[in-house]
């Protein structure tokens, strides 16, 4: 039988339901959330990611503005703008579009997005209450993921988990976020031996190698939820995950597609955490 598929477009149209209350209360306290996007450069997909999070904004009230620089601009000029952005009252959130050009150091510059406004949740304070177990704000897409399968009702307690990768934006977080639901996790990458070993006993199987059509029919246990965040551009053209969604889908229980999986969840929760955000600076002003 085929695999149900985790509709991650429909699950985001609820999630925006319901920030929408969130925004019209904070409205009518006097705070509206406001989220500022900086884009260097103009890399396609990031241009076609930040219209969606723009889009998602208007959707639920949210304010957004968009900070465009130039792709050779000094690392000063984009460290001034978050500096400016750190300071902005009506600024909840700011999202730093990755990736940023070879001669800006990323990671350095995600360390001067003020905590409190790190709605991409990369923050290396962030990061570690994660760690800790108290988060405040976690990354986007695992938040994403984790929301997709409680609305699926996936089961998480007790089961085996395995996370292909190791990003810090997805695989470490993702498997931070299942140890804390009480999953039994493994976490793998492009050197682990014999992939197949760790694939095949996976109730819950999350894919983000980064590497198309990594996940074969033959690697997944039937009856698993596989997830796949993975979305590569094949040489003709074509879209693809890292998992073999044709396979796939004749084996898993439940299937997330690409696109429309994964991808609409985690802008749906960048949305979210700057509506958190904005809560959050509503009730430091009202104390």
């Amino acid at each position: 039988m085929a695999a149900t598929l985790l509709d991650g477009a429909a699950v985001a149209r609820e999630v925006y339901s319901q920030l929408g209350q969130r925004v019209q209360t904070l409205v009518a306290a006097g705070v509206r959330p406001g989220l500022a996007a900086i884009q260097v450069g103009n890399h396609a997909a990031s241009t076609i990611y930040i219209r969606r999070k723009v889009k998602a904004c208007a959707e639920t009230g949210v304010y957004s503005e968009i900070h465009q620089l130039e792709s050779d601009c000094p690392e000063s000029t984009l460290l001034a703008t978050i500096d400016k952005l750190n300071h902005h009252r009506g600024i909840h959130g700011i999202l730093l579009q990755l990736p940023l050009p070879q001669h800006f150091d990323a990671g350095r510059i995600m360390q001067s997005i003020a905590v409190e406004k790190d709605v991409d949740g990369f923050n290396w304070q962030n990061l570690g209450a994660l760690v800790a177990g108290r988060p405040r704000f976690t990354p986007c897409t695992p938040s994403g993921i984790i929301a997709l399968l409680e609305r699926y009702e996936v089961r998480i307690e007790g089961r085996n988990a395995v996370v292909v990768g190791r990003s810090t934006e997805v695989g470490k977080p993702m498997a931070l976020m299942l140890i804390a639901r009480s999953a039994t996790v493994s976490v793998c990458n492009s050197k682990t031996r014999d992939l197949r070993q760790f694939t095949s006993i996976a109730d819950i199987l999350v894919v983000a190698a980064g590497r198309p059509l990594l996940v074969t029919a033959d690697m997944i246990k039937p009856g698993a939820a596989v997830v796949d965040v993975g979305i590569n551009r094949l040489p003709d053209g074509r879209v693809c995950g890292d998992v073999d969604f044709a396979g796939a889908s004749q084996v898993a229980s439940l299937l997330s597609p690409v696109p429309g999986g994964v991808g609409p969840m985690t802008v749906a929760m960048v949305i979210a955490n700057t509506v958190s955000a904005a809560e959050h600076h509503a009730q430091a002003r009202a104390a």
